[in-house]
């Protein structure tokens, strides 16, 4: 399903007291309270911001005017080729995002964008494997090529793996786990939910729990795929019936011959 695509940037805070908050309100979906604790006074903090703006774009369908806002004092303030190109990856996920939802075509603009990202961040800079998940994304979901989408998903889960991005590692199992349940791969898919469920619990990434148990129901049986999806609603309801695009996921899918 094509909702499924979320972005995967940041990881967990550390021993920074406020990225420690900032976390906690990006985990609980609330990002403009996230957004409002980070002074856009220099590249990464204005690119921190526009980016926890975008992914509620992506979650809540709105906030696309804060987001833009805050995606070019990103762009006005980059200085380097890594931010630059961290920059670009951005405006090419809320370009992505908004093609996805409907609001607006701008699948050239995404398109553009993550290749002007790719053209600025080295293969070993510290965007290159958001960059890589990204670009799979527009493969499996706008351009509808998955064997490009796994590729560029292998790309980004080596990439998080030697970089210890545990966030970004939960979005790369799932969705080279929807891949395989689409071929039919149920024991693989399985295994790449379940990864993505277990590492989104022990962040406590409580708004990406939801999502995590929903596809895992998908490759399981019954009763265990009701449970589950059971549980997903649960969550879902608790944060406000966010993400948005998660409710057509959690009724069980309709038999087919």
């Amino acid at each position: 399903m094509a909702h499924t695509a979320m972005s995967g940037t940041g990881t967990t805070a550390g021993d920074d007291p406020l990225q420690t908050a900032v976390w906690r309100l990006r985990s609980r979906a609330c990002w403009a309270d996230a957004a409002a604790l980070i002074q856009p006074h220099a590249a990464a903090p204005a690119l921190q911001r526009a980016s926890l703006l975008v992914e509620r774009c992506l979650y809540t369908e709105q906030g696309w005017a804060e987001a833009e806002d805050a995606l070019r004092t990103a762009e006005a303030l980059a200085q380097s080729d890594d931010e630059r190109g961290a920059a670009a990856c951005e405006r090419g996920q809320l370009a992505y995002a908004a093609t996805l939802l409907g609001v607006r075509d701008r699948a050239d603009e995404a398109r553009a964008a993550l290749g002007r990202a790719a053209a600025l961040l080295a293969p070993g800079a510290p965007g290159r494997a958001l960059l890589d998940f990204r670009r799979g994304l527009l493969a499996e979901n706008l351009a509808h090529a998955p064997q490009a989408a796994r590729a560029a998903y292998r790309r980004a889960h080596a990439g998080a793996t030697d970089r210890n991005d545990a966030l970004l590692l939960s979005f790369t199992w799932r969705h080279l786990a929807g891949i395989a349940l689409r071929e039919g791969e149920l024991a693989e898919a399985r295994h790449g939910f379940a990864e993505s469920l277990r590492i989104r619990e022990e962040l406590g990434y409580l708004v990406g729990t939801a999502p995590a148990l929903a596809s895992l129901a998908d490759a399981e049986s019954e009763p265990e795929a009701s449970r589950l999806r059971a549980e997903a609603g649960r969550l879902f309801r608790l944060l406000g019936g966010v993400p948005l695009w998660l409710a057509g996921q959690l009724s069980p899918p309709a038999a087919t011959a």
